[in-house]
């Protein structure tokens, strides 16, 4: 029975060869990401290599599919080319598994979780890619890549000889008979490993989970089963499948105070209706930079300086972990919903209104200055399909100005902003992108104390950015458009910091906004606002201030300045969602269907998470009817 025993041992050694090839990944993500592995128990770590196994023989099962198809193949007609071929197949499975990781250990650093299938926006433009890599990073990729194919080429040749798998039946017919019944076994034990198991609810990612530490947990669980979890979600076309179905009914009686609220106030913080209007979108501006938000020592103190005079909104959170996400929440008043970028979608995006279109019946044109590439996340095509007379990006930067290989200097990109804005005429509505806070954190020096620590390069680079921000402020003070000029300074997202690192902690989606000039009403210099809320919400804040009819333009947006509205803020987290109020906050992840981050008591918990279901359900149909 050579036949069978031979595809017995082919069974059991790819299962083997693919938990040999993910422990060995464990092994190099463990050392080169060791400053995070290593406040962590060595006990701890080892768990790791007995807790992922189930997870790692479901994805080795998906994985030997093709290859035993080949491999039996060989057994029964004995032909060399079978086994050719079943080496290639493997060879290939393995550079991609080995591209996904050898990428997922670079990133690592800068964005806290594994690699998901949003990748594929990056890649779109692979010059953004290699470009926000810095050359160490480059390298460590090819490393890595080269180190896991070449460590699974050399265990394949030991596990897989080709003396190993001649069946030594004679017959053809024989070796057929033999092999029949045993090819559907096999394909059908893979599918109970694939599956966890008989349980009703096949396996997830939370069967490698055994942590209460987030990184631990990302060692456990395999880069290919987490990337192509992702990726299966990421291009659902139906992502309501993972939400809930209220009836209409019930869906507005448990939003009741999102749609009834008493919209008339009379907080008005602006001097006229019709201001110049400043944005500065600051990359990556987490809260917990600045001492003011956070109360700890922060990377900040020229802008924790200018909030003295503005005012300031404490509980204001990112809609999302990306770029081409906060520019369209912050102008369409539009939250995020997980796994959709609205910005990628024209056809849906354009359906929506933005700030500028609001106010060019008041005569206000519309710039946007970015110190990067405007391709990436779409958002060139974004604000050129909303109606922006001039946008600009790295391209339209004067030849001869030095730069980092992400973007040019913020220092040089306010130059330039400052330059543009003087060619207008009032009213108008000028934005600016800033980049040198993102990584890979080649800005110029600065005469500050330097950052040590823990995101060491990224709250240097922020507190060079917080200078150039300031010095730019003072050269906007000699302007003659100044003394009729809001500034609105906003972050794109949220970021790891020294405080903060858990990439689905709410916390890390708090970012600052400061309302910021001469158009402030002199009562209003100074004023704190701790309402909960969202970059959707500014838009309507805005254009209420300015008391501009917005009818149903902002369905998704709330006035944060009214004593009346409802607090609360939807997040797009990574592979989940969030929801904050004052009351606490939570995050739930839609892989293994578990809340990750919880504050609220249980009772307070069951309400917040209907609302939360109810809110992102009607904002999913209004995104489907686009």
């Amino acid at each position: 029975m050579s036949v069978l025993r031979k595809s017995g041992l082919a069974f059991v050694l790819l299962l083997l060869f693919w938990i040999l090839v993910f422990d060995f990944q464990r092994i190099l993500f463990s050392i080169h990401n060791l400053e995070k592995i290593s406040e962590h128990s060595f006990w701890e770590w080892i768990q790791v290599f007995f807790h992922s196994i189930r997870l790692d023989l479901a994805t080795g099962s998906i994985l030997s599919v093709i290859p035993i198809l080949f491999l039996t193949s060989f057994m029964v007609l004995k032909k060399r080319f079978l086994f050719v071929l079943f080496k290639v197949i493997l060879l290939i499975e393995v550079l991609l598994v080995s591209m996904i990781h050898a990428g997922e250990i670079n990133a690592y650093g800068e964005w806290n979780h594994k690699l998901t299938s949003r990748v594929f926006m990056h890649l779109s433009n692979p010059d953004e890619v290699f470009r926000t890599a810095d050359h160490s990073m480059t390298f460590w990729f090819i490393f890595y890549l080269i180190l896991e194919v070449t460590f699974g080429w050399k265990i394949s040749r030991w596990l897989f000889k080709k003396e190993r798998f001649k069946a030594n039946e004679e017959k053809l017919a024989w070796r057929f008979a033999v092999f029949m019944p045993i090819l559907p076994l096999m394909l059908g034990v893979y599918f109970v490993f694939a599956r966890g198991g008989f349980q009703q609810i096949p396996i997830n990612i939370d069967a490698a989970y055994f942590s209460k530490n987030y990184v631990i947990n990302d060692v456990s669980v395999n880069s290919p089963y987490f990337f192509g979890k992702s990726f299966l979600l990421f291009n659902r076309s139906n992502i309501g499948d993972y939400l809930s179905n209220y009836e209409e009914k019930e869906l507005y009686s448990t939003l009741d105070d999102f749609f009834n609220y008493e919209k008339e106030h009379d907080n008005y913080i602006l001097e006229n209706t019709s201001p110049n209007l400043v944005f500065v979108i600051l990359e990556s501006w987490t809260s917990t930079v600045s001492s003011r938000l956070s109360g700890q020592p922060g990377a900040t103190p020229e802008f924790d300086a200018l909030t003295e005079e503005g005012v300031l909104f404490t509980n204001l959170y990112a809609t999302g972990s990306t770029s081409e996400i906060g520019n369209a929440s912050i102008f369409s008043g539009y939250p995020a919903l997980p796994e959709i970028s609205i910005s990628m979608q024209p056809f849906k995006h354009r359906k929506l209104k933005s700030l500028n279109q609001s106010l060019a019946p008041r005569g206000y044109t519309a710039g946007y200055l970015f110190s990067g590439d405007l391709k990436y996340g779409n958002i060139n095509s974004y604000f050129n399909d909303h109606g922006f007379e001039r946008i600009q990006d790295e391209s339209d930067f004067p030849a001869g100005l030095g730069r980092g290989k992400l973007n040019y200097y913020d220092e040089d990109l306010y130059s330039m902003f400052l330059d543009k804005i003087n060619q207008q005429d009032e009213p108008f509505i000028e934005c600016a992108f800033t980049g040198s806070t993102h990584s890979p954190y080649d800005y110029p020096g600065h005469n500050k104390p330097k950052w040590t620590g823990a995101e060491k390069n990224f709250m240097n680079s922020v507190i060079y950015a917080d200078q150039c921000l300031s010095d730019f402020i003072d050269s906007a003070k000699q302007q003659p458009w100044y003394e009729n000029t809001l500034f609105v300074i906003v972050a794109d997202h949220g970021h790891a910091s020294p405080y903060v690192t858990d990439p689905s902690d709410a916390e890390l989606y708090r970012i600052p906004l400061l309302l910021y000039g001469p158009a402030l009403k002199d009562s209003a210099r100074g004023m704190v606002i701790d309402k909960v809320g969202s970059q959707a919400d500014i838009a309507q804040t805005l254009l209420k201030q300015m008391h501009v009819d917005t009818q149903d333009d902002y369905p998704w947006s709330k006035d944060l300045l009214s004593p009346h509205v409802p607090e609360f803020a939807l997040l797009a987290t990574t592979r989940g969602f969030g929801w904050v109020t004052p009351q606490g906050k939570f995050t739930f992840h839609l892989d293994y269907q578990r809340y990750i981050v919880n504050s609220f008591e249980e009772e307070a918990l069951i309400r917040e998470r209907k609302r939360c279901d109810a809110f992102m359900q009607l904002l999913y149909e209004h995104y489907e009817d686009l």
